[in-house]
């Protein structure tokens, strides 16, 4: 081989490693051309497709080569002028985007821009010369950007790729609102002003020179704030304007191409145009997602750096695709979290009632915040005689189909309360209703009701974790009920035991998933949480029990790192009852004398409680009442009388049709008792029983 020629090699200088080259080199390693063998004081030139050779010279990496060798003197080696010319393999032309006007970087000896006049400052990143850096760039960038979920995730994912990689500043526009689906939006189109991002004004920790701002006026200490405060917030896209042209060509273009002039005022406002360097410094991209254009991005250089090339409008619209791509998968699937939220929030009550004798706390953790639905539930229903029902249940699965049937259940649960059913006949049809939703529907639930004048709960389980009560000296005791088989087995009977609850007392309901881990097992679970409520009750005292909202938090903190595998529902009641001296109970026959006996008997009630003002309106509303019953009833009349924070009147008989409130005529004699207790009572309602119904009223207590 002649040593006076260098030929062309197959071998691309990617794939052969340089003598001396750090590669972990954290702004990309600096690499010394071979010292050519021609005239050696043949100045340098700034080559639009590789660095500039020449004695003595470097070629500093962009970020997008970190760790990879860059080329050395372009895409060919460098050849004396004496050297014959290699007709051995002619080059294709590169496929392209066709250049736009002023896109042709001429050059002039000593490494400037003919256009700018300037040469590359010291110290700064190179831009990307060869197809293999921008291919990595684009892979790394379009791999950041896929990794976000929500909609600032992939912005900051698209700016934090770009700069300053690929661009020194990028500002990106939104259409506000964003498009969903395929719903198509009303209204003007406007673009907001979603995120900018720049390199920041510090000094190069590595060439030792300050960075000049950018753009040239004076610099800002903040990264943001110059490029927030020239420009608008809220653009509105004209049809048949020059920004609105743009947008519908998809394509990046230049900002000194004539379409992109005219639309840059409109994108940016008055003054905006500031920020945009002249000449190929920067690149307006529409962002389009999979059937509307949703945005635009503009990528922007310093005047002092190399303008963009033709190839960088490829490396853009690969940019702003996926960018789009992924905004769009955001606005979806911010959509459907809104749609769990907004399912599993409707199915949960949105508060808890205050029936007489009881108080309520609950608690709802779902098992993951991208995974918000679950089939855990929670329910409080009041009964007839200041009863309440206590309702917990787990659906199998963590989707929205279990969520669908989780409120199916509930919605059956509370209809079967109102029927006034034993707990066990409640589990026997929501069991039944389990199998008509499908073979495959199958939950745990416990149903309790307690009685506050009586201070019993009566329980009924089908497959879930037994409560634990916790009492007043500091007790905690997992409650024997029998465990049933889950809801949707079918062919089953469910038992109800009947339990004491003490005045003090607090019961606890929850769901699996607080008892329940890969780390550990059900009862293993169980016993932490009883002991974790004795140690809390100690804290207090064995007189006072403790508060129930921080009960329900400090059961929550029991839960560790890796036990949150699954929902977790939770309702705590805590038992007050009422005192055998506030209840007044007494059985009337149904005859026309019941009326007059009533009202006496409720006045001697009235007078033993101190609540003689309350005399008149008890005894017109106890005979109106009372009147109604015996009038249709075939047995005796049960009236009772119930001092709380509220004074409550319920009478109840055998007959099953619930009264109803009607606007008696002038010439009626009668239909005017409902009338009356509507508008002197505090409250008033009927509720059908299994033996009949009761009616009922209430009072304040002056």
């Amino acid at each position: 081989m002649d040593s006076t020629r260098v030929t062309e090699q197959p071998t691309s200088s990617y794939e052969r490693p340089q003598p001396g080259v750090d590669p972990a080199e954290a702004r990309g390693a600096l690499l010394r051309t071979p010292k050519p063998l021609g005239n050696p004081a043949l100045p340098a030139q700034a080559r639009a497709d590789g660095p500039p050779s020449g004695p003595g010279t470097t070629a500093p990496c962009g970020k997008g080569n970190k760790g990879k060798e860059p080329p050395v003197n372009g895409p060919e080696h460098s050849q004396p002028a004496t050297a014959e010319p290699d007709t051995h393999r002619p080059r294709p032309a590169p496929e392209v985007i066709p250049p736009q006007p002023g896109t042709e970087q001429e050059k002039v000896p000593g490494g400037q821009e003919r256009r700018t006049g300037r040469g590359l400052p010291p110290g700064r990143p190179m831009p990307m010369r060869r197809d293999g850096d921008r291919l990595r760039f684009v892979g790394a960038a379009t791999r950041r950007i896929a990794r976000g979920i929500d909609l600032d995730e992939i912005v900051m994912g698209l700016c934090r790729a770009t700069v300053p990689t690929f661009s020194d500043a990028i500002l990106v526009y939104l259409r506000d609102p964003l498009p969903v689906g395929d719903e198509r939006p009303t209204g003007p189109v406007v673009l907001r002003l979603r995120r900018t991002d720049r390199i920041p004004d510090e000094r190069d920790t590595e060439g030792g020179l300050p960075l000049p701002p950018f753009p040239e006026p004076e610099p800002e200490p903040s990264a943001l704030s110059e490029l927030s405060s020239l420009t608008t917030e809220l653009c509105e896209v004209r049809p048949g304007g020059a920004l609105n042209e743009v947008l519908r060509g998809v394509r990046p273009v230049f900002a000194d191409a004539p379409a992109a002039r005219a639309a840059l005022p409109e994108l940016l406002g008055e003054g905006g145009e500031a920020v945009v360097p002249g000449g190929q410094h920067a690149i307006l991209a529409p962002l389009r997602g999979r059937r509307r254009v949703i945005g635009a991005a503009l990528f922007l250089r310093r005047p002092e750096r190399l303008a963009f090339e033709a190839d960088d409008l490829l490396v853009a619209a690969q940019l702003a695709t996926h960018s789009a791509l992924g905004i769009d998968k955001a606005v979806l699937y911010g959509r459907e979290a809104y749609i769990a939220d907004e399912l599993q929030r409707t199915m949960l009550p949105e508060t808890l009632p205050r029936p007489t004798g009881v108080r309520l706390a609950s608690r709802y953790l779902p098992a993951a915040e991208t995974a918000r639905v679950g089939g855990d539930w929670y329910d409080a229903i009041p009964l007839p005689g200041s009863r309440v029902a206590l309702v917990v249940g787990d659906v199998m699965g963590h989707s929205m189909t279990s969520a669908a049937i989780m409120g199916q259940l509930r919605t059956t649960a509370q209809t079967l309360a109102g029927l006034d059913l034993p707990p066990q006949e409640v589990l026997h049809h929501l069991d039944e209703q389990a199998q008509r939703l499908g073979t495959d529907r199958m939950a745990t639930c416990l149903y309790a009701v307690y009685d506050p004048v009586t201070h019993r709960i009566t329980i009924a389980n089908a497959g879930h974790p037994p409560p634990v009560l916790l009492h007043l000296g500091g007790r905690a005791e997992v409650l024997r009920v029998p465990p049933g088989a889950p809801i949707g087995v079918g062919g089953v009977d469910f038992e109800a035991v009947e339990l004491d609850a003490p005045a003090g007392a607090t019961l606890l309901l929850y769901t699996d998933g607080l008892v329940e881990s890969r780390l550990r097992d059900v009862w293993t679970g169980i016993e932490q949480l009883r002991e974790r409520l004795a140690a809390t009750a100690q804290l207090t005292g064995p007189d006072h029990p403790p508060p129930l909202e921080a009960l329900c938090d400090e059961v929550l903190d029991m839960l560790g790192p890796g036990d949150r595998d699954d929902d977790i529902a939770l309702l705590a009641a805590r038992f007050d009852g009422i005192a055998p001296s506030d209840v007044a109970y007494w059985t009337l026959e149904p005859e026309n004398a019941a009326p007059g006996q009533a009202r006496r008997l409720a006045r001697r009630a009235l007078a033993r409680w101190d609540l003689e003002e309350l005399t008149d309106p008890v005894e017109l509303l106890v005979s109106e009442v009372v009147t109604n019953a015996v009038r249709y009833a075939t047995r005796p009349v049960t009236l009772r009388l119930l001092r709380t924070d509220v004074l409550r009147c319920e009478v109840g008989d055998d007959v099953p049709q619930l009264p109803r409130l009607r606007q008696a005529r002038a010439t009626d004699e009668g239909g005017r008792g409902l009338y009356l207790v509507n508008r002197l009572a505090r409250r008033w309602g009927a509720t059908r029983l299994s033996t009949g119904k009761v009616v009922w009223f209430e009072l304040n207590r002056a």
